[in-house]
């Protein structure tokens, strides 16, 4: 009986934001693996250690989570004012397939550190103290990023005192431009791809919601928590404990997705778990963040709680943050009204973590809303680097690095 070998990769393991994830350099991928396909896929899966109908992905470097369950591919960009190439993968935790569809702005934040600790930045771009930046490629829905990455004694500053809620410990702030966010080409087209900042879903079985629907950052559908019969100051297990409640967003998902042009029909949503996001907003109010923290309706602009693959998120995507700043910058978005109305370059949302700041940059071209930039702080920190060990083998025969 023939066996599969346990082949070894370079690989790093590493914190963006409120994510963790796999990151490889695509030349120390196997050959096989370095091109998009089965090959690729199969090999993600096995390395993060899915598909576990467990759901607990034990023989494998994944956390059992949407923010743990990822990957990620860099090179050295050949496209003209960037520097590096990020592509990200996320690995269905229960489900046999890599969703490529969207990036994670969590992640985003190891990008820079992990290219210039792996020498896919020219050098002479990298100051020995200061501020590196890094100017990111992201391949998956091919916009630019910028890192501002810290630099001490020539080294990537990874220790500060920038706290992050959802993440325990303090660590260096890595600032992050999302250039042009909105847009995301040939699927959903615009910014509002139905060309309303608020429009009407009707989901047979569930409800008839108003909705407002963005690409920026991450396909998003932004609800009101009160037409759920939320608050928008829920926690995980107030959601995550209910599967009806997470069939009915998931049925919103999927017709919400029909309706941006993303799929063509809504069996198409099944294998699409990553995009679009479905988020809840709600006017302040004072509530108990998960660290047991107390957070007061003074202290935000609005609430948000969203979901990644199938369960509430345990503070916020980074990639979600985008798009709140955006449709905040927006006046008439459920996201802008909940947040007060009017006119505004940035917003202090409550998620089950915490709050978080982020801004964007919107002006009215020609009767259009553009946003040149959206802008949030992470930190990142390696966990562990060396190689990662997985049994594989290429459809087309034996494995060679």
């Amino acid at each position: 009986m023939a066996h599969a070998p346990q082949i070894r990769i370079p690989a790093t393991y590493m914190r963006g934001g409120t994510s963790k994830g796999v990151f490889f350099k695509l030349t120390d991928l196997p050959h096989a693996a370095q091109a998009p396909g089965p090959d690729r896929d199969a090999l993600l899966l096995r390395v993060i250690g899915s598909p576990d109908p467990y759901g607990k992905q034990i023989d494998g470097m994944g956390g059992a989570t949407s923010s743990t369950s990822k990957t990620v591919i860099l090179s050295r960009s050949s496209r003209p004012g960037h520097d590096v190439d990020y592509l990200f993968g996320q690995v269905s935790i229960d489900q046999p397939f890599v969703d490529w569809s969207g990036n994670c702005g969590n992640l985003s934040a190891a990008v820079g550190p992990y290219a210039i600790a792996n020498g896919l930045v020219d050098p002479e771009r990298v100051p020995r103290d200061g501020v590196a930046v890094v100017r990111i490629w992201q391949a998956n829905i091919g916009k630019t990023i910028v890192s501002h990455v810290p630099m001490s004694g020539g080294l990537v500053q990874e220790t500060g005192d920038f706290e992050l809620d959802g993440v325990t410990f303090p660590a260096a702030e890595v600032r992050l431009e999302f250039m042009d966010p909105a847009d995301e080409g040939e699927e959903g087209g615009a910014m509002f791809p139905t060309g309303n900042v608020v429009d009407e879903l009707d989901v047979p079985g569930v409800g008839r919601f108003q909705a407002t629907f963005i690409n920026s950052g991450i396909p998003t559908i932004f609800l009101q928590a009160e037409a759920l019969g939320y608050t928008g100051a829920e926690l995980q297990d107030d959601i995550n404990g209910d599967p009806a409640a997470l069939a009915r967003f998931e049925a919103i998902r999927a017709h919400g997705a029909l309706r941006m042009g993303l799929i063509k029909s809504l069996e198409e949503a099944a294998a699409r778990q990553h995009t679009p996001k479905v988020a809840f907003v709600a006017p302040p109010r004072d509530y108990t963040a998960s660290s047991g923290r107390r957070v007061a309706a003074g202290d935000i602009d609005l609430l948000v709680r969203a979901l990644s693959m199938g369960k509430l998120h345990h503070a916020m995507m980074g990639t979600a943050s985008v798009a709140i700043a955006t449709a905040a910058a927006v006046p008439g978005t459920l996201v802008n009204l909940a947040a007060g109305g009017g006119q505004r370059d940035g917003v202090r949302f409550g998620h089950p973590s915490g709050t978080l700041r982020v801004g964007a940059q919107a002006n009215l071209i020609d009767g259009e809303w553009k946003v040149t930039k959206a802008i949030m702080s992470r930190s990142a920190r390696v966990l562990m680097e060396g190689w990662v060990r997985a049994p594989w083998s290429p459809a087309s025969g034996p494995a060679t690095a």
